[in-house]
């Protein structure tokens, strides 16, 4: 008892307070958390591995140290990526066949969010991997969640100095590969039911049209279920591929319209049941890039949004 006839907190009390205190934080931040993560990463299995860890030593942090619970958040998940890039590039060079990243579907407000949306589209993503793993954190905080220098040097321990040198090559880096979309978003939707149309039906000359002339497409089995070993590039090559190639021989094939990474794309059935996705990249009202993911373990997130944010 206190002096004044109360009951003392008791140290297991405090600690609950302090607990239920790191979880509202920690709640309040995770879907940004969470897309930085993937943004590193390019897999959401290993985005959500990340964020477990970092809850864990958030959750031992003594928060009235804390000056800025954002910042700190994101150093902490920063770090755990970076180290969970390494361990994703030994995985990536045993992969079988082409990887690409894990799709999303995503809601329809992420696509309002043009940066947002740009920064978390497979052909990005895809142009990230081509980065060093320290270029890509601080081109992801930089650039996409527009921290500044001496914030991301702690989360990345480098200087000032070295972060602003590894911001300015990341940059030119990724300008020189982005995609460059263009167009309204009714020449985006057109491409793209016209797109969906000849996906079901198999109707050659219908994807000829919407086919920009350089058009590429991957696509990702995980060695489990039958794709490309290669890119393939060209529009009669792809649409010969969309047509016959990936679905001929499976059984009757049905095309969604949906969001995958903040932009346009088809979730795809066989038979009733979910076979794979394509994220289709749209510039000037042609389909530029046609990403087709079909390892089963990457299609988890395809049937529900993933909440992500900036």
């Amino acid at each position: 008892m206190s002096e004044h006839g109360g009951r003392a907190d008791s140290p297991g009390q405090e600690r609950a307070d302090r607990a239920d205190s790191a979880t509202e934080v920690f709640v309040a931040h995770r879907n940004l958390l969470f897309t930085v993560a993937y943004e590193m990463l390019g897999s959401a299995a290993d985005a959500e591995d990340v964020l477990q860890e970092t809850w864990l030593r958030w959750v031992g942090v003594d928060l009235g140290a804390v000056r800025e619970e954002r910042a700190y958040l994101v150093r902490i998940v920063t770090r755990q990526a970076l180290d969970r890039l390494r361990t994703l590039g030994r995985r990536k060079e045993s992969y079988v066949g082409p990887w690409l990243p894990e799709p999303l579907l995503t809601s329809p407000d992420v696509a309002e969010d043009v940066e947002l949306a740009d920064s978390v589209s497979m052909a990005m993503l895809l142009v990230l991997e081509t980065l060093q793993p320290i270029e890509r954190a601080v081109f992801v905080l930089r650039e996409v969640f527009d921290l500044d220098y001496e914030e991301i040097a702690e989360a990345v321990d480098k200087s000032p100095a070295a972060v602003r040198q590894l911001a300015y090559r990341a940059r030119a880096h990724v300008a020189a590969r982005r995609p460059r979309g263009s167009g309204s978003p009714a020449e985006h939707r057109a491409a793209l039911r016209a797109f969906q149309r000849a996906v079901e039906t198999g109707e050659l000359q219908s994807l000829l049209d919407i086919l920009a002339p350089d058009v590429v497409a991957l696509s990702d089995g995980g060695g489990v279920k039958h794709a490309l070993l290669r890119p393939i590039a060209g529009a009669d090559n792809v649409a010969r591929l969309l047509t016959f190639g990936w679905w001929k021989r499976d059984g009757e094939r049905s095309a969604e319209l949906v969001q995958i990474n903040g932009g346009p794309g088809l979730l795809v059935r066989i038979n009733g049941e979910v076979d794979g996705v394509v994220a289709v990249r749209v510039e000037n009202g042609y389909v530029t890039g046609a990403y087709h993911v079909r390892n089963p373990e990457k299609l988890s997130r395809v049937e529900r949004e993933t909440p992500v944010s900036r």
